[in-house]
């Protein structure tokens, strides 16, 4: 057809500038201006026509609808300005036009259900599109305020009732908007707040008044219109950074940002940043600069100076409205710049001479002090110094150490000094930073400076050139035998004229002597390379050499003689003692014998083994065989028998020495009987040891007599433990009074306990050893303080007749002890009160009858006195 149909209204808040409509239908197009039109013959609108519509631009996100196109019904009346038609649940805003003579604006259709008009004509039904309602936020009212009128095409024939839906109409936060039922005007009921909520998305509703759908459901889009009512506000109140001194313009320092709560896409929200002021203004009052959008803080002259400054405060705005100082809202933060250090000083020796004394011999000894001046951070790689020597020490007697606090240069003695060989140096010494020096700063003049250490003279001990020293000697050499001259060497010499002395320090065999003014040795006594004092062939002694100086020095030095051995030692045999079959055994032959020699090789070893000539019966019956060069074989004599016993068999025993020395030794050999083993069998063994059979006997029958004299203790010693324990009492055990006292617990109080005081009928007639304690009811059962009785002492040998007579007097003395126990005294029986359900035990009765007689107790002693005057006397109560 290639003509427009109709107009579609777009608008995206910034002039619909590069916005593109798309159609999914390639029959109809949307132009720039919004206007539909059919492109070649194909397009038709007897049927409606449905397609989807995309707008979008590089600013703007897509937003897409749906268009439905369809005839226009030239009997359909046209509606009030600004009024709003409910179709097919799309909804759209027409603006009729003023003029009567213009032509009907233009419509896009939806598909709808449709109804013939009175001329048979074919009517659409139309929706009519409302764009989304922009409502401002924090509006001043009056409330409620309307937004848009909502009405059906339907109203003329039947009655409506319009309603809405969603967050802010009955979802919460409710009633935000409401709509007038009747006439479908909806409103706004209070302000609104964009940053609490930017956009509303509510449904509207029309039905009969039967509850019944009328019209499919519309929606409607509100968007809060933001208003600068938020002020930027700084994530930080106060912000640090840092940046090097004397680095370049345009160097980076820091970032600061600030967020506003207005729509970011409007001037409301778009925040611009600027620095109000600088402290302190040294070198100049602008030495930074922010970038006005990003925030970011950057140098703009050069000249920083940790030295000079080393902190600087930025006071920072951030303002809306794009920086607009006249509508925008602003806020301000501190920023804190801190001039970091670099290694822009060299350090500075405070003099180019420096002077120290040391004496010699002497280590770890401070010697010299060196300060230094540098305007770096303290204690940071840019002001740590390091020394170093680099001239007048070649063999390194000294080294500069750091002082860690005060950065001073200590110059110490590592090695010690002569003042024989160097009595001073000259030193030069270089000072520098653990860090380099920064990029174009030289190194100072006065980094260098000139150590002059003076040696002081002191007393040196002498000393023994060959230390130790070593001799050789043949041990056994004489007493009075001049060893060797062991001297000392005085370091002094040169500048000091000293005599030495020299004296013995350490002789562990007192074996030698040393000349006092020439230090030759002597010996005292034979040396010996067999003692104890000698170790591995070397004897050592220590001697001492001192000066004549002030104060004395003393140097000591070790003499080591290296003993040469002699043959001075015979061999001993071993063993001394072993033992040997009577007979000879084809599997044992003898005793294997060795030597042992003092002495070393080859004054030692190989042995020669000799048997005597005499006595005869020596050689008759034993016999000796080489074995190797250190051991033999000593044995019977083939076919010989001897009786057990022990016998002892000399041997003659030479050492290889020049010439050779001999010893005679005697090894006791036990002759006995053997088993086919070759040992010897404990019968042989006995009569080997040299005891006939008779003595064997006898010492067996010694044995039983032994065993049977304590068997026969035993039995006496049980019979008269029998006889003690059965032996009678010299008093019947009626009469006997030593029957253990038990002491039972006192009794507590009864179901009607009362406190009653019963202190009168528990106090003895003396009271004085117990007035000192608290009142009330006591207990008096203690030992009274009096001198205790004298009890009879039994003769040391007495006399068995007198065994009875001392016990009765015994008896009578402890009964007239009042100091004895059991003490005579009351217990306490707590009173149990009346109407107790156990009854009374004065219902109890004695089972005799009568009146009995209690005068008896008068002859019990007076420990019964009280109960017999109580119980006894007649009728004198």
């Amino acid at each position: 057809m290639g003509c427009a149909n109709d107009e579609v209204k777009f608008d995206d808040c910034m002039g619909n500038e590069a916005v593109v409509f798309r159609s999914s239908d390639p029959i109809f197009s949307v132009r720039t201006d919004g206007s539909i039109y059919a492109q070649g013959e194909g397009a038709s609108l007897d049927e409606p026509v449905q397609f989807k519509l995309t707008a979008g631009g590089p600013t703007t996100r897509v937003w897409e609808t749906v268009i439905q196109l369809a005839l226009i019904d030239p009997l359909l009346p046209q509606q009030n300005e600004n009024e709003v038609i409910k179709k097919e649940g799309k909804v759209a805003e027409r603006k009729e036009r003023k003029e009567a003579s213009q032509a009907p604006p233009p419509v896009i259709m939806f598909s709808g259900s449709g109804r013939n008009s009175s001329k048979g004509l074919r009517r659409q039904k139309r929706d009519w599109v409302i764009p989304p309602i922009n409502v401002a936020e924090n509006s001043r009212g009056p409330f409620p305020q309307m937004l848009v009128s909502i009405r059906s095409d339907q109203d003329k024939d039947i009655s409506i009732r319009y309603s809405i839906t969603g967050v802010g109409a009955d979802q919460p936060p409710n009633e935000v908007f409401n709509i007038d039922p009747v006439v479908g005007k909806m409103f706004v009921t209070k302000p609104l707040d964009r940053e609490h909520r930017s956009s509303y998305h509510l449904r509207a509703h029309a039905v009969d008044m039967n509850g019944n759908q009328v019209e499919n459901p519309i929606d409607l889009y509100i968007f809060v219109i933001d208003m600068n009512d938020n002020r930027p506000q700084f994530k930080n109140q106060v912000y640090n950074g840092s940046v090097d001194e004397g680095s370049k313009p345009g160097t980076y320092v820091m970032h600061v940002s600030a967020f506003d709560g207005d729509d970011n896409t409007t001037a409301n929200g778009m925040v611009r940043y600027r620095i109000l002021s600088q402290t302190p203004h040294s070198p100049i009052p602008n030495m930074f600069t922010i970038n006005s959008e990003t925030g970011d803080i950057v140098t703009v002259a050069a000249g920083l100076d940790r030295e000079k400054v080393s902190q600087y405060t930025i006071i920072v705005q951030a303002t809306d409205m794009e920086g607009n100082l006249n509508f925008g809202l602003s806020n301000t933060a501190t920023a804190i710049i801190t001039v970091t250090d670099i290694n822009d000083n060299p350090p500075m020796l405070t003099s180019r001479t420096f002077s120290g004394e040391v004496p010699e011999n002497r280590v770890d000894l401070v010697v010299a002090n060196l300060t230094v001046i540098d305007a770096d951070q303290p204690h940071s790689p840019n002001w740590n110094a390091i020394y170093r020597i680099i001239s007048g020490d070649p063999n390194g007697h000294f080294t500069i150490r750091t002082d860690p606090v005060s950065n001073d240069g200590m110059v110490t003695v590592v090695k010690p000094v002569d003042y024989e060989m160097n009595r001073a140096f000259m030193l030069t010494v270089v000072v520098s930073n653990q860090a380099h020096l920064a990029s174009g700063i030289q190194s100072s003049l006065q980094s260098t400076a000139g150590v002059t250490i003076s040696v002081q003279d002191v007393n040196e001990p002498p000393y023994f050139p060959n230390n130790p020293k070593h001799i050789r000697f043949e041990e056994g050499v004489p007493a009075g035998t001049s060893l060797t001259t062991f001297s000392a060497s005085d370091p002094d010499r040169l500048s000091m004229l000293q005599t030495i002395r020299y004296s013995k320090l350490n002789d562990p065999a007192d074996w030698l002597s040393i000349n006092r003014t020439n230090g030759q040795i002597l010996t005292t006594a034979m040396l010996d390379r067999e003692s104890n004092y000698v170790k591995n062939n070397l004897y050592e002694a220590t001697f001492l050499a001192t000066d004549n100086g002030s104060p004395a020095a003393s140097g000591t030095g070790t003499l080591q003689i290296y003993l040469i051995d002699i043959n001075d030692n015979p061999p001993a045999l071993i063993p001394r003692e072993s033992q040997i079959c009577e007979r000879v055994n084809k599997n044992v032959h003898g005793v294997n014998i060795t030597a042992a020699d003092a002495d070393t090789e080859p004054n030692a070893g190989p042995f020669v083994f000799e048997l005597p000539n005499f006595p005869a019966s020596i050689r008759r019956n034993w016999t000796i065989s080489r074995i190797s060069g250190d051991y033999g074989r000593l044995g019977l004599r083939y076919q010989i028998y001897l009786e057990p016993g022990v016998y002892e068999v000399p041997v003659i025993v030479s050492d290889s020495g020049n010439p050779p020395m001999s010893n005679r030794s005697v090894i006791k050999v036990k002759v006995c009987p053997c088993d086919e083993h070759g040992d010897c069998t404990t019968l042989g063994a006995v009569a080997a040891a040299g005891l006939g059979t008779g003595a064997i006997i006898s010492i067996l029958i010694c044995i039983i007599i032994l065993l049977s004299m304590v068997l026969l203790f035993v039995l006496w010693i049980k019979r008269r433990e029998k006889e003690r324990h059965t032996k009678q009492l010299l008093i019947d055990p009626e009469d006997d009074v030593r029957d253990n006292i038990l002491k039972y617990d006192e009794e507590g109080g009864g179901e009607e306990d009362q406190d009653y005081d019963l202190s009168q009928l528990q106090q003895p007639d003396s009271l004085e050893h117990i007035i000192s304690k608290p009142p009330g009811v006591r207990r008096v059962d203690e030992r009274p303080i009096i001198p205790e009785s004298q009890y009879p002492i039994r003769p040391v040998v007495p006399h068995p007749g007198d065994i009875g007579d001392f016990i009765h007097e015994g008896l009578r003395a402890a009964d007239n002890d009042p100091t004895a126990p059991p003490y005579d005294s009351l217990l306490v029986f707590d009173y149990e009160g009346s109407g107790s359900t156990a009854g009374s035990v004065s219902t109890l009765n004695s089972s005799s009858t009568g009146d009995q007689d209690y005068d008896y107790l008068n002859d019990w002693g007076p420990r019964f006195k009280k109960l017999a005057d109580m119980y006894g006397g007649g009728d004198d109560d």
